[in-house]
């Protein structure tokens, strides 16, 4: 059944919901309710709502329930694959008004808050209060918390402290006919009927509208060291991330960041009027950026001298500990910066690969075989510590018909060799738009059936975030 386009009567009845100026449709707020961070992809709505309740949701999901409208929600529009684009057109629900951190429990050590507040604003919050949320993606200066949910987000610091799952205890969502539920409880432990929590962390949107989030939290952590390791071949920057943690080291943070994406990163920054001082020798290959963090400073000089005399077994340059709060910032800058600076250099796609920590090595090699093969330059970084490992596919010199044909089939070939390895197609960005032809790859008709039908079970007109992770 097609979707319904929106009717005059639709906005009218829209009104009687939210007030004017949270209606609407002039074309600066629908262009910019037509993109994101993923490619340079466009799809206009034809709506845009910000509403700033549960029942404002409610009720207007279902009216468009019952009339087949479709709803995209989206929260700050950082995303990497699509999952906020309005494919079909329809209403864009804006919920960039769910703007606040509505408790924080600290006998408890949690907090409840709504899916518009900003993560890093979300954690510095807590900070002064002797608490920690340790996810952290690499826009978590701009993203939404309730983003983050949506796409199970990581970050740097997942190595050690997990990933947005590990800290969602309870939801409260909107469902698609317009009811209001809570997916669970305000506790640590709970095995009573299906985790529907778990089940809608990670579901791009496509299952329920989150309106409140009930997060665990740990104590803070009073102190950190950085270091940077250059290697003089990038598959033994890979090769050593294995072997810290055989030798019994968990840092807190370790990321591999090719020199082009270094480079790239030093430049885009520099252009923003950030100095940089930091020299790299024209024969390094990658660097690993290591964090190790405590409570007891003495502890953290002995494990990062330690993983410092560790990796000298490699051919690598001069370690750099970053032994200054600036420096740090200067470090983590050019790290959180690579996506930006590579989608400032070239029209790209970037590929979110990860598999078994160990098998990173021989990742990072068919990357390359495969761009020699099929005429593509990469620029990989990534959270080498849990086997994420970004991909940066530079269009450069391609033509526009290897751009469009040539290169998914080299994709495709990617993603098999990932999942041959134990990995899947998507550590932390999601599926969305751009890699639902892929799913194929990493499961079977009868999983995919299974999702299929948990989809209709929530959605069955199928009009919330139609045309993401499940090709139609």
């Amino acid at each position: 059944m097609p979707f319904q386009k929106i009717r005059s009567e639709d906005i009218a009845f829209f009104k009687t919901i939210l007030e004017d100026k949270y209606v609407l449709a002039d074309d600066e707020n629908l262009a910019r309710c037509a993109s994101d961070q993923t490619e340079d992809l466009h799809y206009l709505p034809e709506l845009v709502l910000q509403p700033r309740t549960a029942a404002e949701i409610s009720s207007i999901m279902k009216h468009c329930n019952t009339h087949n409208i479709p709803v995209t929600p989206r929260g700050a529009g950082t995303g990497l694959s699509g999952g906020a684009l309005p494919v079909h057109g329809g209403v864009l629900l804006d919920m960039k008004r769910f703007n606040e951190i509505l408790d924080v429990d600290k006998r408890n050590f949690q907090v409840t808050t709504e899916p518009g507040v900003i993560t890093q604003e979300l954690q510095e919050q807590l900070k002064a209060e002797g608490l920690f949320y340790p996810v952290d993606p690499a826009s978590k200066g701009s993203c939404f918390i309730g983003g983050n949910v949506a796409e199970n987000s990581g970050g740097p610091r997942a190595v050690k402290y997990g990933v947005v799952k590990d800290y969602v205890l309870n939801l409260e969502m909107v469902l698609p006919n317009g009811e209001v539920i809570w997916t669970g409880a305000n506790v640590l432990k709970n095995a009573t009927g299906y985790n529907l929590t778990q089940l809608v962390v990670g579901s791009e949107g496509t299952l329920g509208i989150i309106t409140k989030i009930v997060l665990r939290l740990i104590p803070a952590v009073k102190h950190d060291l950085l270091l940077l390791v250059p290697f003089r071949k990038a598959v033994e920057a890979c090769a050593a991330v294995n072997a810290i943690f055989l030798a019994g080291y968990t840092p807190s943070a370790l990321e591999f960041m090719e020199r082009d994406a270094l480079e790239w990163s030093m430049k885009y920054v520099q252009s923003g009027g950030v100095p940089i001082a930091i020299g790299m020798q024209e024969d390094i290959a990658a660097h690993l950026l290591i964090e190790v963090d405590g409570n007891h400073m003495d502890e953290l000089y002995r494990d990062a001298e330690a993983i410092a005399q560790l990796v000298q077994q490699y051919d690598i340059g001069e370690v750099l500990f970053a032994d200054s709060h600036e420096q740090k910032q200067m470090l983590w800058t050019l790290r959180r910066k690579v996506g930006e600076a590579v989608k400032s250099n070239s029209i790209y796609k970037e590929e979110d690969t990860v598999v078994p920590r160990a098998e990173l090595p021989e990742l990072l090699q068919i990357i390359k075989d495969l761009g020699r093969e099929y005429g593509f330059q990469s620029v990989c970084y990534g959270h080498a510590g849990d086997g994420n490992l970004h991909v940066n596919i530079v269009k450069g010199n391609m033509s526009d018909e290897d751009w469009q044909h040539r290169l998914p089939q080299g994709i495709r070939k990617l993603f098999k060799e990932v999942v041959r390895m134990g990995g899947t197609i998507s550590g932390e960005h999601g599926i969305g738009l751009v890699q639902r032809e892929y799913m194929d790859i990493a499961f079977s008709s009868v999983q995919m059936g299974l999702m299929r039908q948990i989809k209709n079970v929530f959605d069955p007109n199928g009009i919330l975030n139609p045309g993401k992770i499940l090709m139609s």
